[in-house]
């Protein structure tokens, strides 16, 4: 510590150091109480959550416990919110003529010549932290900070002007911290719309050179099927190169919509396979091997195929490595060897917001198999598809490196 600065503790620094106390409530809005929960959990204090004070009791409290600008409010019980330390500032009044604390927040209120911004850096440092985590009394459940911990905690008072010079300093950093944040934000948000962008890109064919080379996809897909035709999609013909063409998920996939399994096919044992019901996730739940080849067979979808949620959230996509089967809620798309299945996996994503505005249904929204067979997706000649599929990895490789920066 510097020789200019002093050892002292807190409770010398204060003019009133104290908790609050436990009010009587009253439904009338006129005289509020601070709680724990006015001390916000993103730095600042708010009343809009504070009960109010019985105006017939205001008798028993005390000027010194009504609150002024540069109080130090430290909440005192309870895990995971015991040692937040906010300052209270006049703003958060309003209208209302005063406010005191409840017993559950300590009031460290110093003396003129101490800076109470530079006594609550100190109170919310890891230093002042640690110290009061490590002499918190009580259970697991219900730790209580109490006064004298504050009272006799060590403090080093530098001279008041340095105290100016060091919240100054602090004011400095934390101004451009919450502009960081914001930046950090902002360029979340902005890594979210270059993906987007880059799908938009590659499913119009100009993500990646085409190579003249290439087999039309039209010609693939008639040699898997000699009956296919193409869709008349006039209004989005000059959208896609000459070498793709607009086709449907069924002249594509091999489609399967899920169907729940009923009575006693649920088994919360692991012996078979594991059932989804509505959302792209893996359940507790499984099916007897019995029930697989019932006479009303549960619906599977095999591994490496597309699982597509056509209840809410519509439109979500994912890419099975396992068997599994599929309830209502989603539907199993299995690639021809038109599509290569990451390009796949990536015109389904661009098509899911499409997919939801043709949900329909009271309760929750739904899309029916109608929709699915016929929903229309771009398909490029499958090398083209294997480019598109490598430069999308490519950039959103560095997307995702950008977006691990600044999660740190």
């Amino acid at each position: 510590m510097p020789e200019s600065w002093e050892w002292t503790t807190i409770g010398k620094l204060c003019s009133f150091l104290s908790r609050g106390k436990s009010p009587k409530y009253s439904e009338e809005r006129k005289y509020p109480v601070f709680a724990q929960k006015c001390n916000m959990y993103d730095g600042d204090i708010s009343l809009e959550k504070a009960r109010f004070l019985d105006p017939e009791t205001i008798s028993k409290w005390s000027d010194e416990y009504k609150l002024i600008g540069g109080d130090i409010l430290v909440n005192s019980t309870g895990t995971g919110t015991v040692g937040r330390t906010r300052l209270f500032h006049s703003d958060v009044l309003g209208d209302y003529p005063f406010v005191v604390p409840d017993s559950h927040v300590s009031v460290v209120r110093t003396f003129k010549e101490i800076e109470s911004k530079f006594v609550q850096a100190f109170l919310s440092s890891d230093y002042g932290q640690t110290y009061i985590e490590d002499n918190l009394a009580g259970s697991t459940n219900q730790k209580e900070l109490y006064i004298g911990i504050l009272d006799n905690m060590l403090f080093p008072l530098p001279p008041q002007e340095e105290q100016l010079r060091i919240v100054t300093a602090i004011d400095k950093w934390f101004s451009l911290i919450n502009v960081l944040e914001s930046a950090k934000g902002n360029l979340q948000t902005s890594i979210a719309q270059v993906k987007s962008k880059i799908l938009d890109l590659a499913i119009h064919g100009k993500l990646v050179p085409q190579d003249p080379n290439d087999e039309p996809a039209i010609e693939v897909l008639k040699r898997i099927n000699p009956k296919f035709t193409p869709c008349d999609n006039a209004h989005k013909r000059n959208q896609i190169p000459d070498s793709w063409i607009w086709c449907t998920l069924q002249d594509t996939f091999k489609i399967t919509m899920g169907s729940s399994p009923t009575g006693d096919t649920l088994n919360r044992e692991k012996l078979g396979i594991e059932f989804h019901q509505g959302k792209v996730f893996f359940s507790n739940k499984y099916i007897l091997p019995s029930d697989i080849y019932s006479t009303q067979p549960v619906k599977l979808a095999e591994p490496l195929s597309i699982i597509l949620c056509v209840r809410a959230p519509v439109g979500t996509v994912n890419i099975t490595d396992r068997q599994i089967c599929i309830g209502r809620g989603l539907c199993s798309l299995i690639p021809s060897k038109s599509i290569d299945l990451q390009y796949a996996y990536y015109v389904m994503q661009t098509c899911s917001e499409e997919l939801e505005q043709k949900a329909t249904g009271s309760t929750f929204k739904a899309i029916g198999g109608d929709v699915v067979k016929n929903q229309i997706i771009p398909l490029p000649p499958i090398n083209e598809q294997r480019r598109i599929v490598a430069k999308i990895e490519e950039l959103f490789a560095v997307l995702d490196e950008i977006q691990k920066s600044i999660e740190v």
